[in-house]
Protein backbone atom coordinates (compact mmCIF):
# COMPACT_ATOMS: atom_id res chain seq x y z
CA UNK A 1 0.00 0.00 0.00
CA UNK A 2 1.26 3.61 -1.06
CA UNK A 3 2.20 5.49 2.08
CA UNK A 4 -0.17 8.23 2.57
CA UNK A 5 1.17 11.96 2.74
CA UNK A 6 1.07 14.27 5.74
CA UNK A 7 -0.40 17.33 4.78
CA UNK A 8 1.50 20.82 5.44
CA UNK A 9 0.52 22.06 8.84
CA UNK A 10 0.53 25.57 7.63
CA UNK A 11 -1.13 28.04 9.80
CA UNK A 12 -1.32 25.64 12.94
CA UNK A 13 -0.16 26.03 16.09
CA UNK A 14 -1.97 23.16 18.11
CA UNK A 15 0.32 20.10 18.51
CA UNK A 16 -2.52 17.24 18.89
CA UNK A 17 -4.47 18.57 15.75
CA UNK A 18 -0.85 18.03 13.83
CA UNK A 19 -0.28 14.68 15.60
CA UNK A 20 -3.90 13.20 14.96
CA UNK A 21 -5.36 15.06 11.63
CA UNK A 22 -2.99 13.55 9.18
CA UNK A 23 0.19 17.16 9.64
CA UNK A 24 3.64 16.51 9.06
CA UNK A 25 5.32 17.26 12.23
CA UNK A 26 8.77 18.48 12.62
CA UNK A 27 10.71 17.09 15.41
CA UNK A 28 11.49 19.90 18.14
CA UNK A 29 11.05 17.89 21.08
CA UNK A 30 14.46 17.16 22.50
CA UNK A 31 15.15 20.91 22.87
CA UNK A 32 12.17 20.43 25.27
CA UNK A 33 13.43 17.32 26.92
CA UNK A 34 17.13 19.52 27.09
CA UNK A 35 15.12 22.40 29.05
CA UNK A 36 13.12 20.03 31.30
CA UNK A 37 16.39 17.91 32.53
CA UNK A 38 18.26 21.27 32.84
CA UNK A 39 15.70 23.54 34.64
CA UNK A 40 12.81 24.69 35.54
CA UNK A 41 11.60 28.53 34.89
CA UNK A 42 12.81 29.47 31.07
CA UNK A 43 11.73 32.85 28.89
CA UNK A 44 11.92 33.05 25.28
CA UNK A 45 11.39 35.57 22.78
CA UNK A 46 10.41 34.93 19.08
CA UNK A 47 8.65 37.55 16.79
CA UNK A 48 5.08 36.54 16.25
CA UNK A 49 4.16 33.70 13.54
CA UNK A 50 7.54 31.51 14.72
CA UNK A 51 6.24 28.45 16.15
CA UNK A 52 6.23 29.70 20.13
CA UNK A 53 2.42 28.89 20.12
CA UNK A 54 3.39 25.11 19.19
CA UNK A 55 5.96 25.19 21.37
CA UNK A 56 3.72 26.18 24.27
CA UNK A 57 0.99 23.62 22.89
CA UNK A 58 3.86 21.15 22.63
CA UNK A 59 4.96 21.37 26.56
CA UNK A 60 1.36 21.39 27.17
CA UNK A 61 0.49 17.35 25.38
CA UNK A 62 4.10 17.01 27.25
CA UNK A 63 3.40 17.16 30.92
CA UNK A 64 0.25 16.43 30.50
CA UNK A 65 1.19 13.11 29.60
CA UNK A 66 0.08 12.70 25.94
CA UNK A 67 1.81 9.97 25.15
CA UNK A 68 0.14 8.75 22.04
CA UNK A 69 0.96 12.05 20.24
CA UNK A 70 4.75 11.51 20.64
CA UNK A 71 5.18 8.12 18.92
CA UNK A 72 8.33 8.43 17.29
CA UNK A 73 9.40 11.69 18.86
CA UNK A 74 12.37 12.08 20.59
CA UNK A 75 10.22 12.80 23.70
CA UNK A 76 8.81 9.32 22.77
CA UNK A 77 11.54 7.89 26.02
CA UNK A 78 11.44 10.41 28.10
CA UNK A 79 7.61 10.06 28.68
CA UNK A 80 8.10 6.15 29.40
CA UNK A 81 10.26 6.54 31.58
CA UNK A 82 8.98 5.19 34.90
CA UNK A 83 9.71 8.06 37.09
CA UNK A 84 7.90 10.23 34.44
CA UNK A 85 3.85 11.17 36.02
CA UNK A 86 2.05 13.63 34.69
CA UNK A 87 1.27 17.37 35.89
CA UNK A 88 -1.66 19.83 35.88
CA UNK A 89 -0.83 22.57 32.95
CA UNK A 90 -2.02 25.84 33.75
CA UNK A 91 -2.18 27.43 30.31
CA UNK A 92 -2.45 31.37 29.53
CA UNK A 93 -2.61 32.38 26.05
CA UNK A 94 -2.33 36.22 26.62
CA UNK A 95 -3.03 36.81 22.79
CA UNK A 96 -6.53 36.49 23.80
CA UNK A 97 -7.00 39.29 25.68
CA UNK A 98 -9.41 42.18 24.36
CA UNK A 99 -7.29 45.87 24.42
CA UNK A 100 -9.24 47.85 22.15
CA UNK A 101 -12.84 48.43 24.37
CA UNK A 102 -10.85 49.89 27.77
CA UNK A 103 -9.26 49.21 30.89
CA UNK A 104 -12.22 47.77 32.91
CA UNK A 105 -13.27 45.00 29.58
CA UNK A 106 -9.51 44.51 29.89
CA UNK A 107 -9.65 43.08 33.39
CA UNK A 108 -12.43 41.56 32.42
CA UNK A 109 -11.06 40.08 29.70
CA UNK A 110 -8.13 38.42 32.47
CA UNK A 111 -10.36 37.34 34.38
CA UNK A 112 -12.21 34.90 32.10
CA UNK A 113 -9.20 33.98 30.01
CA UNK A 114 -7.46 32.89 33.90
CA UNK A 115 -11.16 31.19 34.35
CA UNK A 116 -10.77 29.21 31.08
CA UNK A 117 -7.40 27.57 32.02
CA UNK A 118 -9.09 26.84 35.05
CA UNK A 119 -11.72 25.07 33.36
CA UNK A 120 -9.45 23.21 30.73
CA UNK A 121 -7.71 21.51 34.22
CA UNK A 122 -11.32 21.03 35.78
CA UNK A 123 -9.99 23.11 38.60
CA UNK A 124 -12.55 25.45 41.03
CA UNK A 125 -11.40 29.09 41.19
CA UNK A 126 -13.70 31.84 42.76
CA UNK A 127 -15.38 34.06 39.62
CA UNK A 128 -15.54 37.37 41.17
CA UNK A 129 -12.33 38.85 42.48
CA UNK A 130 -9.31 40.47 40.99
CA UNK A 131 -7.73 38.44 38.01
CA UNK A 132 -4.26 38.24 39.82
CA UNK A 133 -6.06 36.57 42.99
CA UNK A 134 -7.87 34.19 40.28
CA UNK A 135 -4.14 33.31 39.33
CA UNK A 136 -3.39 32.60 42.50
CA UNK A 137 -6.61 30.32 43.70
CA UNK A 138 -5.76 28.46 39.98
CA UNK A 139 -2.10 27.83 41.24
CA UNK A 140 -2.82 26.62 44.63
CA UNK A 141 -5.80 24.33 43.69
CA UNK A 142 -4.11 22.94 40.82
CA UNK A 143 -0.88 21.50 42.87
CA UNK A 144 -3.38 20.66 45.47
CA UNK A 145 -6.25 18.49 43.58
CA UNK A 146 -3.66 16.69 41.39
CA UNK A 147 -1.22 15.97 44.25
CA UNK A 148 1.62 17.53 42.29
CA UNK A 149 2.99 21.12 41.69
CA UNK A 150 1.83 22.59 38.45
CA UNK A 151 3.11 23.70 35.03
CA UNK A 152 2.55 27.41 33.70
CA UNK A 153 2.86 28.19 30.26
CA UNK A 154 2.38 31.63 29.72
CA UNK A 155 2.31 32.49 25.63
CA UNK A 156 2.38 36.20 24.15
CA UNK A 157 2.87 37.46 27.66
CA UNK A 158 3.32 41.25 26.35
CA UNK A 159 1.11 40.75 23.52
CA UNK A 160 -1.63 43.19 25.74
CA UNK A 161 1.54 45.81 26.26
CA UNK A 162 2.28 45.83 22.76
CA UNK A 163 -0.86 46.38 21.29
CA UNK A 164 -0.60 49.93 23.53
CA UNK A 165 2.80 50.91 21.47
CA UNK A 166 1.10 54.37 19.38
CA UNK A 167 -0.84 55.15 22.93
CA UNK A 168 1.79 56.08 25.30
CA UNK A 169 -0.82 57.45 27.71
CA UNK A 170 -2.40 53.93 28.17
CA UNK A 171 0.95 52.04 28.41
CA UNK A 172 1.75 52.54 31.95
CA UNK A 173 -1.72 51.46 32.83
CA UNK A 174 -1.63 48.13 31.13
CA UNK A 175 1.68 47.53 32.46
CA UNK A 176 0.34 47.75 36.19
CA UNK A 177 -1.99 45.50 35.42
CA UNK A 178 -0.14 43.26 34.11
CA UNK A 179 2.67 43.42 36.81
CA UNK A 180 0.14 42.54 39.16
CA UNK A 181 -1.08 39.75 37.53
CA UNK A 182 2.60 38.22 37.00
CA UNK A 183 4.36 39.14 40.14
CA UNK A 184 1.84 36.16 41.63
CA UNK A 185 3.96 33.53 40.34
CA UNK A 186 6.87 34.24 42.58
CA UNK A 187 4.58 34.38 45.64
CA UNK A 188 3.52 30.83 44.98
CA UNK A 189 6.10 28.84 43.47
CA UNK A 190 6.69 26.62 45.90
CA UNK A 191 3.16 24.81 43.89
CA UNK A 192 4.85 25.19 40.65
CA UNK A 193 7.44 22.23 39.03
CA UNK A 194 8.01 24.74 35.76
CA UNK A 195 7.71 27.98 34.11
CA UNK A 196 7.91 28.69 30.40
CA UNK A 197 6.73 31.89 29.31
CA UNK A 198 7.04 33.55 25.23
CA UNK A 199 6.58 36.96 23.84
CA UNK A 200 7.87 39.19 21.32
CA UNK A 201 10.28 41.12 23.60
CA UNK A 202 11.45 41.21 27.01
CA UNK A 203 10.36 43.92 29.40
CA UNK A 204 11.51 44.37 32.54
CA UNK A 205 8.64 46.49 34.20
CA UNK A 206 5.82 43.70 33.93
CA UNK A 207 6.43 42.14 36.92
CA UNK A 208 7.83 39.00 35.23
CA UNK A 209 11.67 39.54 34.69
CA UNK A 210 11.99 41.50 38.52
CA UNK A 211 10.06 39.05 40.50
CA UNK A 212 11.20 35.32 38.94
CA UNK A 213 15.33 35.81 39.82
CA UNK A 214 15.64 32.39 38.66
CA UNK A 215 14.20 32.64 35.07
CA UNK A 216 16.45 31.93 32.12
CA UNK A 217 16.08 33.44 28.92
CA UNK A 218 16.94 30.91 26.93
CA UNK A 219 16.18 33.28 23.69
CA UNK A 220 19.89 34.59 22.44
CA UNK A 221 21.78 31.20 23.25
CA UNK A 222 23.14 29.27 20.88
CA UNK A 223 22.16 26.26 22.11
CA UNK A 224 18.21 26.71 21.63
CA UNK A 225 18.81 28.80 18.32
CA UNK A 226 16.54 26.60 16.41
CA UNK A 227 13.93 25.69 18.93
CA UNK A 228 11.54 27.97 16.45
CA UNK A 229 11.45 28.08 13.10
CA UNK A 230 12.86 25.82 10.52
CA UNK A 231 16.54 25.25 9.53
CA UNK A 232 17.16 24.41 5.43
CA UNK A 233 18.14 20.79 6.73
CA UNK A 234 14.65 20.54 8.34
CA UNK A 235 13.12 21.04 5.07
CA UNK A 236 15.14 19.09 2.66
CA UNK A 237 14.17 16.20 4.86
CA UNK A 238 11.15 16.66 6.02
CA UNK A 239 9.41 17.89 2.58
CA UNK A 240 11.21 16.33 -0.37
CA UNK A 241 7.87 15.35 -2.04
CA UNK A 242 6.47 19.17 -1.89
CA UNK A 243 9.56 20.88 -2.90
CA UNK A 244 10.24 18.18 -6.00
CA UNK A 245 6.14 19.46 -6.57
CA UNK A 246 7.39 23.21 -6.71
CA UNK A 247 10.18 22.65 -8.79
CA UNK A 248 8.65 20.74 -11.41
CA UNK A 249 6.05 23.82 -10.94
CA UNK A 250 8.23 26.31 -11.79
CA UNK A 251 10.31 24.34 -13.71
CA UNK A 252 13.47 24.01 -12.52
CA UNK A 253 16.04 21.85 -10.49
CA UNK A 254 15.34 21.25 -6.60
CA UNK A 255 18.54 23.20 -5.96
CA UNK A 256 17.44 26.07 -7.67
CA UNK A 257 14.39 26.04 -6.19
CA UNK A 258 15.92 25.90 -2.93
CA UNK A 259 18.23 28.22 -3.52
CA UNK A 260 15.41 30.56 -4.41
CA UNK A 261 13.72 29.81 -1.30
CA UNK A 262 17.19 30.72 0.69
CA UNK A 263 16.56 34.36 -0.63
CA UNK A 264 13.10 34.25 0.32
CA UNK A 265 12.81 33.18 3.28
CA UNK A 266 15.59 31.86 4.71
CA UNK A 267 17.65 34.31 7.36
CA UNK A 268 16.31 34.77 10.49
CA UNK A 269 18.89 34.45 13.08
CA UNK A 270 18.07 35.03 16.66
CA UNK A 271 21.04 33.87 18.46
CA UNK A 272 23.96 35.26 19.72
CA UNK A 273 26.14 33.21 17.53
CA UNK A 274 25.29 35.38 14.21
CA UNK A 275 25.61 32.30 12.37
CA UNK A 276 22.16 29.91 12.33
CA UNK A 277 19.51 30.83 9.91
CA UNK A 278 16.21 30.05 10.02
CA UNK A 279 13.38 29.76 7.62
CA UNK A 280 10.13 31.57 8.58
CA UNK A 281 8.01 28.52 8.76
CA UNK A 282 4.80 30.60 8.43
CA UNK A 283 5.56 31.50 4.88
CA UNK A 284 7.63 28.60 3.91
CA UNK A 285 4.54 26.55 4.61
CA UNK A 286 2.39 28.34 2.99
CA UNK A 287 5.20 28.87 -0.38
CA UNK A 288 5.15 24.69 -0.52
CA UNK A 289 1.74 24.26 -0.37
CA UNK A 290 0.87 27.26 -2.97
CA UNK A 291 3.98 27.29 -4.87
CA UNK A 292 3.98 31.54 -4.91
CA UNK A 293 6.81 33.47 -3.52
CA UNK A 294 4.68 35.88 -1.92
CA UNK A 295 5.18 37.69 1.68
CA UNK A 296 2.88 35.71 3.70
CA UNK A 297 4.09 36.46 7.21
CA UNK A 298 4.71 40.28 6.66
CA UNK A 299 1.47 40.68 5.08
CA UNK A 300 -0.39 38.30 8.17
CA UNK A 301 0.01 41.52 10.60
CA UNK A 302 -1.28 44.62 10.76
CA UNK A 303 1.27 46.67 8.72
CA UNK A 304 -0.39 50.07 9.27
CA UNK A 305 0.79 50.19 12.80
CA UNK A 306 4.59 49.74 11.03
CA UNK A 307 4.14 52.26 8.73
CA UNK A 308 3.40 54.56 11.32
CA UNK A 309 5.79 53.83 13.79
CA UNK A 310 8.61 54.22 10.66
CA UNK A 311 7.22 57.25 9.61
CA UNK A 312 7.18 59.55 12.89
CA UNK A 313 10.76 58.30 13.76
CA UNK A 314 11.59 59.75 10.18
CA UNK A 315 13.17 56.10 9.24
CA UNK A 316 13.92 54.34 5.64
CA UNK A 317 14.47 51.01 4.87
CA UNK A 318 17.83 51.82 3.55
CA UNK A 319 19.05 53.22 6.80
CA UNK A 320 19.32 49.68 8.56
CA UNK A 321 21.10 47.67 5.97
CA UNK A 322 24.24 46.40 7.67
CA UNK A 323 23.57 48.04 10.91
CA UNK A 324 26.26 48.05 13.41
CA UNK A 325 25.42 46.55 16.66
CA UNK A 326 27.08 45.67 20.35
CA UNK A 327 27.51 42.10 21.27
CA UNK A 328 25.17 42.29 24.12
CA UNK A 329 22.55 44.12 21.98
CA UNK A 330 20.16 40.90 22.22
CA UNK A 331 20.88 40.41 25.83
CA UNK A 332 19.61 43.95 27.01
CA UNK A 333 16.40 44.07 28.36
CA UNK A 334 13.83 47.04 26.95
CA UNK A 335 11.13 49.02 27.38
CA UNK A 336 8.95 49.40 24.19
CA UNK A 337 8.24 53.21 24.83
CA UNK A 338 11.87 54.10 24.83
CA UNK A 339 13.49 51.09 22.87
CA UNK A 340 15.62 52.39 20.15
CA UNK A 341 14.22 51.88 16.52
CA UNK A 342 16.85 48.90 15.44
CA UNK A 343 15.65 47.43 18.84
CA UNK A 344 12.21 47.16 18.33
CA UNK A 345 12.64 46.08 14.63
CA UNK A 346 14.55 43.51 16.07
CA UNK A 347 12.62 41.95 18.51
CA UNK A 348 9.66 42.15 16.01
CA UNK A 349 11.22 40.49 13.21
CA UNK A 350 11.62 42.64 10.55
CA UNK A 351 15.67 42.45 11.41
CA UNK A 352 18.05 39.55 11.55
CA UNK A 353 21.71 38.72 13.50
CA UNK A 354 24.67 38.72 11.40
CA UNK A 355 27.52 37.86 12.59
CA UNK A 356 31.20 39.57 11.81
CA UNK A 357 34.57 38.50 12.87
CA UNK A 358 35.35 38.87 16.34
CA UNK A 359 33.20 40.34 18.63
CA UNK A 360 31.52 42.39 15.61
CA UNK A 361 28.01 42.24 14.87
CA UNK A 362 25.45 44.01 12.60
CA UNK A 363 21.51 44.15 11.47
CA UNK A 364 19.69 43.46 8.42
CA UNK A 365 16.96 42.62 6.97
CA UNK A 366 16.63 38.52 7.01
CA UNK A 367 15.63 38.18 3.69
CA UNK A 368 13.69 39.52 0.52
CA UNK A 369 10.00 38.33 1.60
CA UNK A 370 10.69 41.29 4.80
CA UNK A 371 12.96 43.52 2.91
CA UNK A 372 10.41 44.15 -0.10
CA UNK A 373 7.50 43.68 2.30
CA UNK A 374 8.76 47.04 4.07
CA UNK A 375 10.01 48.57 1.17
CA UNK A 376 6.48 48.29 -0.42
CA UNK A 377 4.55 49.34 3.02
CA UNK A 378 7.16 52.84 3.13
CA UNK A 379 6.46 53.63 -0.31
CA UNK A 380 2.66 53.00 0.00
CA UNK A 381 2.92 54.95 3.35
CA UNK A 382 4.77 58.26 1.10
CA UNK A 383 1.67 57.70 -1.51
CA UNK A 384 -0.72 58.47 1.85
CA UNK A 385 -1.44 54.74 2.07
CA UNK A 386 -3.67 54.61 -1.39
CA UNK A 387 -3.11 51.30 -3.11
CA UNK A 388 -4.24 52.24 -6.07
CA UNK A 389 -1.47 54.74 -6.36
CA UNK A 390 0.99 52.42 -5.38
CA UNK A 391 -0.13 50.43 -7.77
CA UNK A 392 -0.69 52.51 -11.06
CA UNK A 393 3.51 53.99 -10.06
CA UNK A 394 4.66 50.23 -9.95
CA UNK A 395 3.14 49.71 -13.32
CA UNK A 396 4.50 52.72 -14.51
CA UNK A 397 8.10 52.04 -13.79
CA UNK A 398 8.07 47.73 -15.00
CA UNK A 399 6.91 49.35 -18.04
CA UNK A 400 9.34 51.55 -18.38
CA UNK A 401 11.94 49.12 -17.61
CA UNK A 402 10.68 46.61 -19.68
CA UNK A 403 10.47 49.37 -22.63
CA UNK A 404 13.81 50.77 -22.14
CA UNK A 405 11.70 53.62 -21.75
CA UNK A 406 13.46 56.63 -19.47
CA UNK A 407 11.13 59.06 -19.87
CA UNK A 408 8.32 56.62 -18.20
CA UNK A 409 10.40 55.94 -15.52
CA UNK A 410 11.59 59.65 -14.55
CA UNK A 411 7.83 60.08 -14.55
CA UNK A 412 7.01 56.99 -11.98
CA UNK A 413 9.90 58.46 -9.70
CA UNK A 414 8.18 61.79 -10.19
CA UNK A 415 4.92 60.86 -8.95
CA UNK A 416 6.66 59.09 -5.78
CA UNK A 417 8.55 62.36 -4.98
CA UNK A 418 5.73 64.55 -5.51
CA UNK A 419 4.08 62.81 -2.74
CA UNK A 420 6.56 62.85 0.12
CA UNK A 421 4.86 65.52 2.81
CA UNK A 422 6.88 68.55 3.21
CA UNK A 423 7.30 67.60 6.71
CA UNK A 424 9.85 65.04 5.85
CA UNK A 425 11.84 67.18 3.60
CA UNK A 426 11.72 70.20 6.78
CA UNK A 427 12.94 66.81 8.84
CA UNK A 428 15.60 65.42 6.32
CA UNK A 429 17.19 68.87 6.11
CA UNK A 430 18.12 68.76 9.83
CA UNK A 431 21.08 67.16 9.84
CA UNK A 432 23.63 64.65 7.35
CA UNK A 433 23.17 61.07 8.01
CA UNK A 434 25.81 58.32 7.53
CA UNK A 435 24.77 55.00 5.96
CA UNK A 436 28.05 52.57 5.68
CA UNK A 437 30.30 55.24 6.40
CA UNK A 438 29.26 57.72 3.76
CA UNK A 439 27.93 60.76 4.79
CA UNK A 440 24.98 62.11 2.57
CA UNK A 441 24.07 65.27 2.30
CA UNK A 442 21.26 67.10 3.70
CA UNK A 443 17.86 65.50 1.85
CA UNK A 444 20.12 63.36 -0.78
CA UNK A 445 19.28 60.62 1.56
CA UNK A 446 15.68 60.70 1.87
CA UNK A 447 15.65 61.13 -1.83
CA UNK A 448 17.79 58.14 -2.63
CA UNK A 449 15.94 56.01 -0.13
CA UNK A 450 12.83 56.80 -0.87
CA UNK A 451 13.62 55.52 -4.19
CA UNK A 452 14.93 52.96 -3.04
CA UNK A 453 12.33 51.78 -1.15
CA UNK A 454 10.10 52.20 -3.94
CA UNK A 455 11.78 49.88 -6.37
CA UNK A 456 12.27 47.12 -3.87
CA UNK A 457 8.41 47.42 -3.02
CA UNK A 458 7.88 46.75 -6.49
CA UNK A 459 9.64 43.50 -6.21
CA UNK A 460 12.52 44.90 -8.30
CA UNK A 461 15.46 43.56 -7.93
CA UNK A 462 17.32 46.60 -6.73
CA UNK A 463 20.67 47.23 -4.55
CA UNK A 464 21.92 50.60 -3.24
CA UNK A 465 25.42 51.54 -2.60
CA UNK A 466 27.04 48.90 -4.68
CA UNK A 467 31.29 49.31 -4.38
CA UNK A 468 33.28 49.30 -6.93
CA UNK A 469 37.01 49.53 -6.71
CA UNK A 470 36.26 53.49 -7.36
CA UNK A 471 33.51 54.30 -5.20
CA UNK A 472 29.77 52.84 -5.10
CA UNK A 473 26.68 53.18 -7.47
CA UNK A 474 23.78 54.92 -5.86
CA UNK A 475 21.46 52.21 -7.31
CA UNK A 476 21.54 49.00 -9.55
CA UNK A 477 18.92 47.47 -10.99
CA UNK A 478 18.11 44.29 -12.69
CA UNK A 479 15.44 43.65 -14.61
CA UNK A 480 14.75 40.95 -17.58
CA UNK A 481 18.42 40.18 -17.64
CA UNK A 482 19.03 43.84 -18.49
CA UNK A 483 20.97 46.33 -15.65
CA UNK A 484 20.17 49.72 -15.33
CA UNK A 485 22.87 51.39 -12.98
CA UNK A 486 22.12 55.20 -11.58
CA UNK A 487 23.52 57.86 -9.88
CA UNK A 488 21.84 60.91 -8.26
CA UNK A 489 22.62 64.28 -7.96
CA UNK A 490 20.80 67.08 -6.40
CA UNK A 491 20.32 70.56 -7.81
CA UNK A 492 20.47 72.84 -4.56
CA UNK A 493 19.86 76.55 -5.66
CA UNK A 494 22.58 78.07 -8.09
CA UNK A 495 22.65 74.46 -9.33
CA UNK A 496 21.75 73.80 -13.38
CA UNK A 497 20.13 70.49 -13.46
CA UNK A 498 21.38 69.99 -16.55
CA UNK A 499 24.28 69.90 -15.83
CA UNK A 500 24.04 67.57 -12.46
CA UNK A 501 22.93 64.76 -14.55
CA UNK A 502 25.25 65.24 -16.64
CA UNK A 503 27.84 64.96 -13.91
CA UNK A 504 26.16 62.07 -12.50
CA UNK A 505 26.32 60.24 -15.93
CA UNK A 506 30.19 60.93 -16.01
CA UNK A 507 30.57 59.72 -12.17
CA UNK A 508 29.45 56.41 -13.15
CA UNK A 509 31.34 56.49 -16.79
CA UNK A 510 34.68 57.75 -15.28
CA UNK A 511 34.31 55.46 -11.63
CA UNK A 512 33.55 52.11 -13.51
CA UNK A 513 29.93 51.53 -11.86
CA UNK A 514 28.96 49.73 -14.67
CA UNK A 515 32.05 47.42 -15.22
CA UNK A 516 30.37 44.43 -13.04
CA UNK A 517 27.86 44.60 -15.51
CA UNK A 518 28.38 43.62 -19.06
CA UNK A 519 25.85 45.63 -21.26
CA UNK A 520 24.75 48.09 -18.56
CA UNK A 521 22.59 51.30 -19.17
CA UNK A 522 24.33 54.74 -17.27
CA UNK A 523 21.98 56.90 -16.19
CA UNK A 524 22.25 59.93 -14.24
CA UNK A 525 19.33 61.89 -12.49
CA UNK A 526 19.15 65.45 -11.59
CA UNK A 527 16.76 66.26 -8.72
CA UNK A 528 15.79 69.71 -8.53
CA UNK A 529 15.51 70.35 -4.99
CA UNK A 530 13.05 73.77 -5.11
CA UNK A 531 10.66 71.78 -6.71
CA UNK A 532 11.38 68.00 -5.27
CA UNK A 533 11.29 66.77 -8.89
CA UNK A 534 13.85 65.34 -11.62
CA UNK A 535 13.75 67.90 -13.93
CA UNK A 536 17.14 66.48 -16.23
CA UNK A 537 18.46 63.15 -17.04
CA UNK A 538 21.13 61.54 -19.17
CA UNK A 539 21.44 58.05 -20.38
CA UNK A 540 24.31 55.99 -22.58
CA UNK A 541 25.19 52.46 -22.53
CA UNK A 542 28.28 51.10 -20.58
CA UNK A 543 30.87 50.59 -22.98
Amino acid sequence: MEKKRLKLPAGIQTFEKIRTDDFLYVDKTKHFIELISSGSVYFLSRPRRFGKSLTISTLDALFSGKKELFKGLYAEEFLNRPEFKPKPVIRLDMSNLTTYAGLDIFEQSMQLNTLHAAKRINVEISENIAAGDMFVQLIVNAATKYGSKAVVLIDEYDKPFTDFIDKPEMIEKVRNILRGYYSRIKANEEYIDFIFITGIAKFTKLGVFSTLNNLEDISPLEKYGEICGLTEAEIVTCFPEYIEEAALKYQISTEELIERMRNYYDGFCFDISGKRRLYNPFSTLLFLKNHIFSNFWFESATPTLLAKYLKTRNLTVEQFRNFPISRDFISNSVEIEKAAPESYLFQTGYLSLRAGSLEEFALDYPNTEVLNAMSALLAQNILNDKGEEFTRNRNMMIIGLTRDDYSLIVESLNALLASIPYDDFAAAAKENILINDYKFPAQEWLYRSTIFAFLRGCDIVVAAEMHTNLGRADIVISHRNKTLVIEIKVAYQGDTPAQKAKEALQQIIDKNYAKPYPGAVCMGLAIDDAIRQITAYDVTPSN
